[in-house]
């Protein structure tokens, strides 16, 4: 029996957008691990996982920051866990579970590692700042010697391949599938309120769009009256993160309605007719796929991970990132379009998920490219 071990940063992640996976390989006759810090990984959420015989490591793992002490903590602790579980087969996702797991491996030479590029974060995205330049060259490094240790690399979207080969980050085989894929059943297809809500649901991170969003909101209230802009999501200790000062100051001024972290979306995406996502860069935006899935226009950015679910004015808008003026102009054209658009826009979105980015079809196409 294969061992395979999921190495993650964030353990309800392997709940909210793993767990498909792994019923999926557990049905195949896999034994499966998984590894993640205990941050946020409730005892609850532990135990769907042991109920399925799941076996769970805990390690250290600042998520945030680059510290030389915790970072190496993390590289030896996920090094005694390969040790210990001894698995055939890795699969790790986000930036520092994959490169430290590659580091690690140059010491296990027998283990098939499967690196998921699940997204680039801030480092990544364009900006003049001297900090991010120095950031985005070590994390290009660090990318390059951890990928080496991998049989091949998972991408989310033909952006960020084509960035880690332009920057000559890979040489090794490397595939894109579309996203973490969404569960239509868990984010069912609804009609179409007839209140103009708009909805953004992110972390709060500047390179999410949250300012553009908020000033967006503003010029829009300025010529209508009656339209409701909402957000979801909390505060995040990330260094692009919204601080709470500043998110209280910008919730005061009376554009935005913020509904603060919510541990089920779905109602939020029910009662919204619209939806926002005005990112710098994404992986593929699973709140963006939860959209679709429910049947909404969408209005996000022409950027990589962004633009691959919208196909603009079929099923919504592409705006260019970094314009709050572009984003509020979309949303006028939304307010502006007759009801049957915006029906015609709801169904395609549908039909995008449904057709792209099912969650069965996601997780078959990861274990084709794994030989799994």
């Amino acid at each position: 029996m294969k061992h395979i071990l999921i190495i993650a940063s964030y353990g309800p992640s392997l709940i909210n957008f793993r767990l498909p996976l792994i019923k999926k390989l557990l049905s195949r006759g896999y034994k499966v691990s998984v590894a993640s810090p205990n941050d946020e990984f409730s005892e609850n959420l532990k135990k769907k996982l042991k109920d399925l015989e799941v076996n769970i490591n805990i390690f250290i793992l600042s998520r945030q920051s680059l510290n030389i002490i915790k970072d190496f903590k993390s590289l030896l602790e996920i090094y005694k866990i390969i040790r210990n579980t001894k698995p055939n087969i890795i699969i790790s996702y986000t930036a520092k579970p994959v490169i430290y797991t590659g580091l690690v491996l140059r010491l296990f030479k027998k283990i098939s590692y499967f690196p998921l590029i699940t997204g680039l974060g801030f480092a990544f995205t364009e900006s003049s700042s001297i900090k991010l330049k120095i950031l985005k060259y070590l994390m290009t490094k660090l990318y390059h010697e951890g990928l080496k240790s991998s049989a091949k690399i998972i991408f989310q979207n033909k952006d960020d391949q084509s960035l880690f080969l332009e920057l000559k980050i890979i040489k090794k085989l490397s595939y894109v599938v579309n996203g973490s894929g969404v569960d239509l059943n868990s984010y069912p297809l609804t009609d179409l309120p007839s209140k103009p809500i708009f909805l953004m649901i992110a972390r709060l991170l500047v390179d999410k769009g949250v300012r553009e969003y908020f000033e967006a909101a503003k010029i829009v209230s300025s010529r209508f009256s009656g339209i409701k802009f909402q957000l979801v999501g909390g505060l995040d200790q990330n260094p692009s993160g919204i601080s709470a000062n500043e998110l209280q100051t910008l919730i005061d001024r009376g554009d935005i309605e913020y509904l603060g972290e919510l541990k089920s979306v779905q109602s939020a995406l029910k009662l919204c007719k619209y939806y926002v996502l005005p990112s710098y860069r994404e992986g593929t935006p699973r709140s963006t796929l939860e959209a679709l899935s429910t049947g909404r226009p969408i209005i996000t950015t022409d950027a990589p991970g962004c633009r691959e679910t919208v196909i603009h004015e079929k099923n919504g808008f592409l705006v260019p990132i970094k314009d709050p003026q572009a984003l509020a102009n979309a949303m006028i054209r939304m307010l502006n379009e007759k009801d049957e658009t915006i029906k015609k826009m709801a169904k395609e979105s549908y039909l995008i998920a449904k057709s792209k980015y099912e969650i069965n079809k996601i997780n078959q196409s990861m274990l084709n490219v794994m030989n799994l």
